[in-house]
């Protein structure tokens, strides 16, 4: 056991010090601090000697400098054991040091408070605000003190004030080896954690990126064996009605279910964006869009002039998938809605608004997670780890660049929407992607598969399997076709129209082949391939 004696304390938040250290004070500890630390002591009636007396210098260059200094750190570091230390640190005045409370300046909270639209100031001013809050002093005296712990106590959160004075008063001012070098090991974690968030702001300051968030726990990630966190202020998003804690699974179909039902509230960005676009008319009369989505996948989305209406024809177009799915709308849930969507099982259903009575019968299972939408995300890279490093790219913004009529008619003004409409759903269906469309209403689709012909194939006998009838419905590639077979098939199962980014060297087996039945082919000149 080992009897605290002296105390260097320089802290950023001293909210909970004054107990610990009037106690430090009522066991006669030399107290020694700096300048802000040092006016919080002395306002408690409680002597302390200023760290300008040890190193002779005052608080230099703005604060940069106060504590880097010999007389400081030999305090923390001289080993009590060793004669030649002793020695030294008697020549040359230096004071032992057996306490060293220190935390850290608040880094991840300044690159938050910086970023958020409160913040006056420019890009210049940002950097410098949170240039400033990277601390020196703090981490070195952490470090110095955690590795010393054989013979010195180190506090680095305003946390362990509590537990280091409850040691204190139960063992008389004395601490155990075991528990500094408890305090030690938690040390080295804040110093660790610091450093990494300055590591995070530098590769990703470039660009936008989560990870200067807040940092949320999961209960697991993908599956139960694997950790997860959430870095991001999801309160800024949604405020939740109702429900059991967001899962790792829910927050990725989540963000599936906002980038998709985004498209449809956004028709400038997203329906009639690029050259040609003026060809082609508007999207038709507005109504409300209704999907589900499963593993990140749409497995059913319609727009009707009625809520109610959207969530049955979305329900329709593949109602197996939809159990146990995300469920997103872009207008309000209505009583009659909500009757019908209770009917299923869902994990999350999200909106921007919900009824009283809807709220009362959608809130009556008590896991079932209810978001009210605050406001649409915005997030302009996305990131992906692999191998030992980080991809990054922008988003999938837009819908086509060019509207190019290829095939053998013009496509009527029903195919059109149909064709807007289908090429968007899409967009969000993993590769290789295949979606069939009829008046709004995906009625068939095909992902996830190895060959598009295999995509095309799966959504064909998804729309047979639910008794859709494919004449005059439009069908949908995220990238070219290679050959005329996917044509073909989706004329002998009634397609009349199609649409495609176009850019093989045989496009034109395709396109040869709807002049001659006398189908509509639409070449966008945009791939929506995703992984």
């Amino acid at each position: 056991m080992k009897k605290i004696q002296s105390a260097l304390i320089s802290v950023f938040y001293k909210d909970g010090l004054d107990s610990l250290v009037q106690l430090l004070h009522q066991q006669g500890v030399i107290l020694y601090s700096t300048s802000g630390t040092q006016s919080f002591i002395e306002k408690l009636g409680i002597p302390v000697v200023p760290v300008e007396n040890l190193t002779t210098y005052p608080s230099i260059l703005g604060g940069r400098v106060k504590t880097l200094h010999p007389s400081v750190f030999g305090g923390i570091l001289g080993k009590r054991d060793d004669e030649q230390h002793l020695a030294e640190m008697k020549q040359y005045n230096i004071p032992e040091m057996d306490l060293v409370i220190v935390d850290l300046y608040p880094f991840e909270e300044t690159v938050q408070a910086v970023n958020s639209s409160a913040f006056q100031g420019g890009d210049d001013e940002k950097e410098k605000a949170i240039i400033e809050k990277i601390d020196i002093g703090g981490p070195s005296m952490i470090r110095a003190a955690a590795k010393n712990h054989k013979d010195v106590v180190v506090l680095a959160a305003k946390k362990e004030y509590a537990v280091l004075e409850e040691i204190l008063r139960n063992q008389n001012g004395e601490t155990s080896y075991e528990q500094r070098r408890s305090f030690a090991i938690k040390a080295f974690d804040v110093c660790t954690a610091y450093d990494t968030a300055i590591s995070n702001y530098f590769h990703q300051s470039a660009i936008e990126t989560p990870f200067n968030q807040e940092e949320k726990i999961l209960r697991y990630g993908e599956n139960p064996h694997q950790t997860a966190r959430f870095y991001g202020n999801l309160d800024e998003l949604f405020q939740q009605l109702n429900g059991k804690e967001l899962s790792y699974n829910n927050l990725v179909d989540v963000d599936a279910a906002m980038q998709l039902i985004r498209e449809f509230n956004d028709s400038s960005a997203s329906l009639q964006s690029g050259a040609g676009a003026a060809a082609v008319p508007p999207r038709g009369a507005e109504g409300a869009v209704f999907a589900i989505i499963k593993h990140t996948n749409v497995c059913g989305v319609a727009q009707r002039s009625t809520v109610k209406e959207s969530w049955n024809a979305a329900l329709a177009g593949d109602p197996e998938s939809a159990f146990g799915g995300v469920l997103v709308c872009n207008g309000e849930i209505d009583k009659a809605t909500a009757d019908a969507i209770n009917e299923i099982f869902f994990e999350v259903l999200i909106a921007p608004s919900f009824n009283e009575d809807a709220l009362s019968i959608l809130k009556s299972k008590k896991n079932r997670i209810l978001l009210q939408l605050k406001n649409q995300p915005s997030v302009k890279d996305q990131f992906k780890s692999l191998l030992n490093g980080v991809l990054v790219q922008g988003t999938d913004e837009g819908n086509y660049t060019e509207w190019k009529e290829a095939g053998g008619r013009e496509t009527s003004s029903t195919e059109k929407e149909d064709l807007i409409f289908a090429n968007l759903v899409c967009k969000h269906l993993k590769s290789n992607a295949i979606a069939l469309v009829k008046n709004k209403q995906l009625v068939g689709k095909g992902c996830g598969q190895t060959s598009r012909i295999d995509s095309l194939r799966q959504s064909v006998e998804k729309a047979k399997q639910f008794n859709f009838d494919l004449k005059g419905a439009v069908m949908a590639s995220d990238a070219f076709f290679p050959f005329n077979d996917c044509v073909q098939m989706g004329h002998a199962a009634g397609i009349t129209a199609f649409i495609q980014p176009g850019g093989s060297i045989r496009d034109n087996d395709s396109i040869a082949y709807c002049k001659g039945h006398n189908l509509a082919m639409v070449i966008t000149g945009m791939r929506h391939f995703k992984h």
